[in-house]
């Protein structure tokens, strides 16, 4: 587990030995530095956790998923902690939806606190894609997930159910989600002869969702093109949305989409075309 470089005075003490004069004598010396009465950091720590517990709480919610590592959605940028109810600060602290918070023994939330927090913070669909990319990284599932959120409540409970750990990046979470809730059957991770795993497909529109890292390399635009060009001499109709697409103009996007389904252009009608989505089901279920 990543440590934030941060401690209780039982932490020093019961983990790594000190006693509480050499707790004292190490503050003195800048070896530890004081954040508020019990809680210690290592010059080497987390600045967001840090600023989280001199506030009076811990990191939560959108920041403590992003230290562990989680895709996290843009325009959450203020800090989010919790703290108890006796203590006081000048950020507002974070809550979950539904169970009461855990004490505060570490100064970053687990996952699960974290994304029981999340559930309040974060819109539905950009909760589920962060509860994606924690499936995705750890390998587990929607049942791991609903016994680890036990108690966060029915609203949590209805978003488990749209997880997909499968998804391999956070655009391509909302904008499964999206489609989905837009009526659209969306194939998760498809596997398409001659062009491999996609990310979504409708019938015959593939749909590729960017994510602002790999696609900037120059071996993914090429790639990326290369691809295409094979999903559409094979009759597929390669659709490529941005992560701009995807987060900040969807609606735009999901009007593209819309002019070639309401044409039923991604409809396969003849007997090849048929054969093609039939292979890619047969390929995809390996």
């Amino acid at each position: 587990m990543k440590d934030p470089g941060i401690y209780t005075s039982r932490q020093l003490t019961t983990m790594l030995g000190y006693t509480d004069a050499e707790i004292r004598s190490a503050v003195a010396s800048g070896t530890l530095i004081r954040l508020r009465r019990g809680w210690f950091a290592a010059p080497i720590h987390d600045a967001r956790a840090a600023s989280a517990v001199r506030d009076g709480g811990i990191l939560t919610c959108v920041d403590a998923l992003r230290f562990h590592g989680l895709w996290v959605p843009p325009g959450h940028d203020g800090l989010h902690l919790r703290r108890s109810t006796n203590l006081s600060g000048k950020h507002r602290g974070c809550r979950p939806l539904r169970g009461a918070l855990r004490s505060a023994t570490q100064a970053v939330d687990p996952i699960p606190q974290a994304l029981s927090c999340a559930a309040r913070c974060l819109d539905p669909d950009e909760w589920i894609a962060v509860s994606d990319s924690y499936l995705n990284i750890t390998g587990k599932n929607r049942g791991d997930l609903r016994v680890e959120l036990d108690g966060a409540g029915p609203t949590v409970a209805r978003l488990i159910d749209k997880t997909d750990g499968r998804s391999q990046s956070g655009t391509e979470s909302i904008a499964r989600v999206r489609l989905r809730s837009e009526g659209f059957e969306v194939v998760v991770q498809p596997t398409v002869d001659r062009v491999g795993r996609c990310d979504l497909r409708i019938g015959l529109l593939i749909i590729e969702c960017d994510s602002k890292l790999y696609h900037a390399t120059r071996a993914g635009y090429f790639n990326d093109r290369r691809r295409d060009r094979r999903a559409l001499g094979d009759e597929w109709l390669p659709f490529r949305l941005t992560y701009d697409d995807v987060l900040y103009g969807w609606t735009e996007s999901l009007e593209d989409i819309r002019e070639i389904t309401d044409r039923e252009r991604h409809r396969a009608r003849s007997a090849r075309k048929i054969a093609l989505v039939e292979k890619s089901v047969r390929q995809s279920a390996r």
